[in-house]
């Protein structure tokens, strides 16, 4: 029992020296007399001053849980549920808008797989409620198959569910 009296006392002590200690560090230091009226500074601002790299708070938006979910990795089937490969990439343009889709498509473990680049309108969101669900792609596997393999850093070809092909245009 006398410990626990020592150690409340001991923390006690440590609470109140540091309290001490961190008012001492913000109480401005006493002026002598002599140098006093030679130094005064002009009474302080009440205006708060913020230092320039300061930033603002960030905004806050709530999304619930059932309203958004991740689409990298997902599986993308056809509308007749044929498998079409898993979404691993993500293509915005420069203002950040999102334009398409890669598509890591065919092959077996990834073994012969390429990747292809779909328009994001071409694909349907419908129930992803969870990581299983996957997510339905408007063109068939023939149209998807016959498409271009997409390399980073050279001119892609998205295909569109329409079935018609636009460049995508840089924005300037």
């Amino acid at each position: 029992m006398r410990s626990a009296g020592w150690l409340s006392l001991s923390v006690a002590i440590v609470a109140g020296l540091t309290v001490a200690m961190s008012r001492a560090a913000e109480a401005p230091p006493a002026a002598s007399s002599e140098n006093a009226s030679a130094t005064a500074a002009p009474p302080a601002s009440t205006v708060p001053v913020t230092p320039k790299d300061a930033a603002p708070p960030p905004s806050v938006t709530i999304i619930g849980a059932s309203d958004a979910h991740g689409v990298l990795g997902r599986d993308v089937l056809s509308a007749a549920n044929e498998g079409m490969g898993r979404i691993v990439d993500v293509i915005v343009d420069r203002s950040g808008r999102v334009r398409a889709a890669v598509i890591d498509f065919g092959g077996f473990l990834g073994v012969g797989s390429r990747k292809i680049v779909v328009d994001w309108n071409a694909l349907r969101f419908g129930k992803i409620a969870n990581k299983k669900d996957s997510i339905t792609l408007e063109l068939t596997k023939a149209q998807v198959a016959a498409a271009p393999e997409y390399k980073e850093d050279t001119p892609m070809v998205v295909l569109g569910a329409s079935g018609s092909l636009q460049p995508l245009q840089a924005v300037q």
